[in-house]
């Protein structure tokens, strides 16, 4: 396991559908908890009237919010994506950005409720950005999140 995660950086940049849509993944921190993710348009990501298309700029929020919790809440929690929405505000018109982190006070009452309910649904929101820090869309992403039987 800490092969692949000291890998993780490399082989995240190198899926497929990052690729394509020339997304790039950076690790502030470098620990898993924090994700820094941007997209330049071009050709292979633009829609029909030169902006940023959609799918790709959904594609690059998808998996962020289930790594972190699952890196911060450790191997005893499933955790899942179970949906989410994405609100166009802007044409995405060059490079776009969008930062993903989940704070330590909010794993604590994600943990808290599953120990109440047996299960949470945390639903949390990332703006992405243009280098102007104008807003192009909004996403918010549902999880699911137990712990595993024993």
């Amino acid at each position: 396991m800490q092969k692949l995660l000291k890998k993780f950086p490399t082989l995240i940049n190198l899926y497929p559908p990052f690729i394509g849509a020339g997304i790039k993944v950076h690790l502030p921190t470098g620990d898993y908890t924090n994700f820094h993710v941007s997209m330049k348009l071009k050709i292979t990501n633009q829609n029909y009237v030169g902006t940023q298309f959609g799918g790709s700029l959904y594609s690059m929020c998808d998996p962020f919010f289930m790594l972190i919790a699952m890196n911060k809440l450790g191997r005893e929690y499933l955790v899942w994506d179970k949906s989410a929405t994405i609100d166009f505000i802007s044409p995405g018109k060059g490079q776009v950005h969008a930062h993903f982190q989940i704070p330590d006070n909010e794993i604590q009452e994600i943990i808290k409720r599953v120990e109440a309910n047996g299960k949470d649904e945390p639903v949390f929101e990332v703006n992405i950005i243009d280098n102007t820090n104008t807003i192009i869309a909004k996403v918010s992403k549902k999880l699911w999140i137990r712990k595993k039987k024993k």
